[in-house]
This record gives C-alpha cells, sequence and structure tokens, in this order.
C-alpha cells in the first residue's frame, strides 16, 4: 500500500466484498433460458484448422463436415490457411488444397461463406516477427490478402498477436487491405482483444507485461471502423466456473458493438457467445448477434 494512504474501518470487509459481489453479478448475467433468437439468427461462423487446405482432407472429410453443419445457422466458415512468414509473405505451399476446399463448400454448403484466417507474430520491438512500422512488410501482407482471395475465398481474417492497444501501424495495414476488399466485394475481419475491463486496464497491464491483452475503446472503435468483422478473443479470463464465464461473455458481448461507432460492418454479422470449445466471441462491427464455434 502506498505511504499516506488513509483505509477506514470499513474498507477491509468491502475488499473482501467486492469479488463476491463480481461473482454474483456474473452469475445472474448468465441466468435464464436462452431466446430463439439467442440460439442462432443463421449468421454464425465456424473456424477449421490448417488440415482441410493443407492436402489431409478428402471428399469424405468434407461430406462430414457438411452434415455436421447444415442446418445449425452456420454463415462463415474460416480456414486457417496461414501463417504468414515475418515478411508478410505467404507462401503458395500453406495453401495448396484452397480452391478444393472452396469449390466443395458451394457444392455441399450453397450459400455458406469461406474464408482465409491468416495468422502471425508481431515483432512488437522483438528480435523476430512481422514488423508492421515498414511500408514493404505491410505492402507484402496485403498482396498474401490478394493472394487467398485469388484463391477464391470470400473474404480474409486476420489474427496478428500480440497487437497493443493503439498500434498506430495496425491501423495502417487495415487501411491498405481495405482497398483490395473492397474493391472485390470481399469481407475484411479481424480477431482483436476485449475492450478495457476497467479506464486504463491496457495501460497498467503494459508496465507488467507487454501482450496486449485488452485495448481501449477508443482503439477497438479505431479497428472497428477499418473492417466488416471483429471476433473478440474472450478467452484467458481467469473465470474459474462456467456460470462465471458465461456471466462475462454476456456482459461483455454488449459492449464491443455498442462502443464500436459507425462502421462499413455487415449489418448482421454476429456479436454472440461461444460454442464448441473455442471461446472467443464474434461481433461485427456495426452489431448484430450469433456465435462463433470450432473445430480442428
Amino acid at each position: 500500500m502506498a505511504q499516506g494512504t488513509l483505509v477506514g474501518p470499513g474498507a477491509g470487509a468491502a475488499a473482501r466484498r467486492a469479488p463476491l459481489s463480481g461473482a454474483l453479478a456474473l452469475r445472474i448475467s448468465y441466468a435464464g433460458d436462452l431466446r430463439d433468437d439467442a440460439r442462432t439468427r443463421g449468421r454464425d461462423a465456424y473456424w477449421i484448422g490448417h488440415a482441410w487446405v493443407g492436402g489431409r482432407k478428402r471428399d469424405a472429410d468434407l461430406r462430414a463436415l457438411a452434415a455436421r453443419l447444415r442446418g445449425t445457422g452456420i454463415k462463415d466458415l474460416y480456414v486457417h490457411a496461414g501463417p504468414l512468414e515475418h515478411d508478410g509473405t505467404l507462401p503458395a505451399s500453406r495453401h495448396p488444397r484452397a480452391r478444393w476446399l472452396v469449390d466443395g463448400v458451394r457444392r455441399e454448403l450453397p450459400g455458406v461463406r469461406v474464408q482465409a484466417w491468416l495468422g502471425g507474430v508481431l515483432a512488437n520491438g522483438g528480435p523476430t516477427g512481422l514488423r508492421l512500422s515498414g511500408a514493404a512488410p505491410r505492402a507484402a501482407v496485403t498482396a498474401s490478402a490478394r493472394q487467398v482471395l485469388d484463391a477464391g475465398f470470400a473474404g480474409v481474417h486476420f489474427d496478428l498477436e500480440p497487437l497493443r492497444s493503439g498500434d498506430a501501424d495496425y491501423l495502417a495495414l487495415l487501411d491498405d487491405l481495405g482497398r483490395p476488399t473492397r474493391t472485390r466485394t470481399a469481407l475484411l475481419s479481424v480477431a482483436a482483444h476485449p475492450i478495457d475491463p476497467l479506464p486504463g486496464s491496457h495501460s497498467a497491464l503494459r508496465l507488467v507485461s507487454d501482450q496486449g491483452k485488452w485495448w481501449s475503446r477508443e482503439y477497438f472503435g479505431e479497428v472497428a471502423r477499418r473492417v466488416d468483422r471483429i471476433a473478440v478473443m474472450s478467452y484467458d479470463t481467469w473465470m474459474p466456473l462456467e456460470s462465471s464465464y458465461g456471466g462475462y461473455v454476456a456482459r461483455r458481448t454488449g459492449r464491443p458493438a455498442a462502443r464500436a461507432g459507425p462502421a462499413p460492418a455487415d449489418p448482421g454479422g454476429p456479436l454472440g457467445r461461444p460454442g464448441g470449445f473455442a471461446r472467443s466471441v464474434a461481433v461485427s462491427a456495426a452489431g448484430g448477434s450469433g456465435r462463433c464455434r470450432s473445430v480442428g
């Protein structure tokens, strides 16, 4: 405790009650039956692993996946087609079966959009990783986006980490990526950190860690205005129970869309809760409802 801080006689009891009050609030938020439109509005998203474009999956696997997804409300299928190299390039050998998957999903699941999911490690001042401060790496990432769109994907989804709140170079990259995606009427989406649970939380965390666990609401809005959809990473929450985690998600999902501000988004996009084991929350930049799920 800082020197000179005065603590009243009830402060200790109040401090002990705070976690209990918070846990109770989360539990209440998770109570009640789901409405029909909370289960699906036909705009859900599903993440699948690299095996689907890397050559290990076959027609029988695709038919089984289609049978699993048909009629579930899945609208978007995100397939891991990366990761990006540290210079921003994407070797074509990372996704040799992309066209097979895209054509197969169109045949088996008409109306479902297949999008390329590209990950990458940011340097953030370290010795290795992708450095967005230079024009050349950003141009390479943009070329990689064009590459997967040429392969037939309906959009491109970026998960670049660790990404700190306020990173202007990332905003510049999103501006660059917006041009080819808009030209092709393709979707641009990103994985994002949750908004600060308390004002300034991202700044306080930076004192002890360089991992961007939270973003300021202002920065979240800047990102949202540049993309069509955001997938909020709501894992690693330290919630001990399903009920407290469910309450956390229920309380958090209303915040991103409300604070994102105007965006060139798909207004019917997903805003919702996790499914399967994927514990992330899909959010369109302009709101909506749905959920995201994941499978290997």
